[in-house]
């Protein structure tokens, strides 16, 4: 189960409060925040907005800080320009990214530049939505979806 505001998995700061790692969307520095600042703050390393509640862009060399070093769920979008779903569902995906951040981090992942990322999570179909957490993942659903429906999914999913 992903971390919670009181869960026990949360990192143990130098202080001995709970908080959690959470990779810069800007420079993939992992950043410890408490939960109760969770949404807000800055990178310590680049000064930029850890949260902005837009999808981040990873490939290969930007995906381990956040997908498996980071305390957030991460919601990826595996996608390529050439699909038209995949067009067709960049927009829902933006806008649940403002609806599920600080608690999820959304990524789209081209898999035309990605392509090893793509083997790794076995994606055959695009769009492929594959929820990750600690870089283990816990859930996934193929094609385009309206936001509710996406929004309903994660949440479920996460069960929050």
């Amino acid at each position: 189960m992903p971390p919670t505001a009181n869960s026990s998995t949360a990192a143990q700061s130098s202080t001995g409060t709970d908080s959690l790692h959470v990779a810069c969307p800007h420079c993939d520095t992992l950043n410890r925040v408490p939960p109760a600042r969770l949404g807000g703050g800055k990178c310590g390393r680049c000064g930029k907005a850890l949260f902005e509640g837009k999808p981040v862009a990873l490939d290969t060399r930007r995906f381990a800080a956040h997908a498996e070093q980071g305390d957030l769920p991460l919601l990826i979008d595996f996608w390529a320009d050439w699909c038209g779903p995949c067009r067709m569902m960049a927009p829902v995906f933006a806008q649940a990214a403002a609806q599920l951040e600080p608690r999820v981090r959304l990524a789209k992942i081209d898999t035309e530049a990605s392509p090893d990322l793509a083997a790794r999570f076995g994606i055959r179909s695009i769009p492929s939505l594959v929820l990750v957490h600690r870089g283990r993942e816990i859930a996934r659903t193929a094609g385009a979806m309206p936001l509710p429906a996406l929004v309903a999914w994660v949440r479920q999913t996460l069960g929050r």
